[in-house]
């Protein structure tokens, strides 16, 4: 029989495990862009400014959070699946966010701005810091709207939503 309390439990865990760790991405990014230890491998990917693919991305953030992702096993099973599941769901819409606004920023539906690209495209070191969501930026006044859609990106051929760098 489905019990209803651990489901919520799981639930609430899943949608706490996703906010969280946007906002320790946000942070995270911001932390890389005064430490010159941290940042270094970061400078060269706004030198490069390109993502490295979905999946390297998404293995990226998994290493880097694989420990906190199991950290709520230890209250219960019910909470730490939640907590897992939404902490990986955030590692693969973050993963997948990140190379889009690489490669396809028009594509970002989910905000109004994409802050990630806009982040790289006006060499912003000190804003729009979010990779897959802007709300830390609004949050913490980081947050810099501009004219980002101009002719570079309306002249871009069509493309869809799956159809940027996988590996």
């Amino acid at each position: 029989m489905l019990d209803l309390t651990k489901l919520a439990v799981g639930g609430v865990c899943f949608v706490l495990a996703f906010i969280l760790a946007s906002l320790v991405e946000y942070w995270l990014h911001r932390l890389m862009h005064v430490s010159p230890r941290i940042g270094e491998r970061h400078r060269d990917h706004h030198r490069r400014n390109e993502g490295q693919g979905v999946v390297w991305e998404f293995r990226d953030y998994v290493q880097g959070s694989c420990i906190a992702m199991f950290a709520m096993f230890f209250v219960s099973l019910e909470a730490g699946i939640g907590w897992f599941l939404g902490s990986l769901a955030y590692a693969a819409f973050s993963a997948y966010a990140h190379q889009l606004q690489h490669e396809n920023p028009t594509k970002c539906f989910w905000m109004k701005m994409p802050v990630h690209y806009v982040h790289h495209k006006y060499g912003m070191w000190h804003h729009n810091f979010g990779l897959a969501v802007d709300w830390w930026d609004r949050v913490f006044g980081t947050y810099k709207p501009v004219e980002w859609l101009t002719e570079e990106e309306t002249s871009q051929p069509e493309r869809g939503y799956l159809q940027l760098r996988w590996w």
